[in-house]
């Protein structure tokens, strides 16, 4: 495989002195977490994915779910102080974020958004984000995702 250019979420992480490690991958187009994590054998429950949201207020925010699970729009409002949050729409996602569906993580988006890891990240020593382009993996402690977004654990997933 050709060398493999950074992302802006690796430079992050290489610049704050971050551990972590990257992990290329073949992959044409978009596929959900669930399905790289098997295609890859590696175990969905510490696969987590990036789901971009917007606030009744309007703001922009960043809730990193297992891709096993649903995010409860209710608990993720409450935790942003928002009296609702919705999903942003797919054909925002690139210019809010600067990361195309499938490659969007919570780490260097185009703007520092609030940023919040679901609890169930905490049960683990390493969980596995997008790298920021498809077909690119970060390995990483919940600890060190919070630290480089300065993200807040919460409770957000579907009872």
């Amino acid at each position: 495989m050709a060398k493999q250019q950074k992302t802006n979420a690796m430079r992050i992480l290489e610049q704050k002195k971050l551990p972590h490690t990257v992990n290329y991958y073949e992959c044409g187009e978009f596929t959900d977490a669930v399905q790289i994590a098997e295609m890859l054998g590696q175990d969905p429950e510490r696969t987590f994915k990036t789901l971009m949201c917007v606030g009744k207020s309007g703001a922009y925010y960043a809730f990193v779910m297992q891709g096993t699970a649903e995010m409860n729009l209710k608990k993720a409002a409450a935790a942003a102080g928002e009296k609702s949050i919705a999903l942003l729409p797919v054909k925002e996602i690139q210019s809010v974020t600067g990361y195309i569906r499938g490659g969007c993580t919570s780490i260097g988006m185009k703007k520092d958004y609030p940023v919040f890891l679901d609890e169930t990240a905490l049960l683990y020593d390493e969980i596995i984000v997008s790298g920021g382009r498809l077909g690119t993996q970060i390995f990483l402690s919940p600890d060190t995702l919070l630290a480089a977004t300065n993200g807040k654990a919460a409770d957000l997933q579907m009872a």
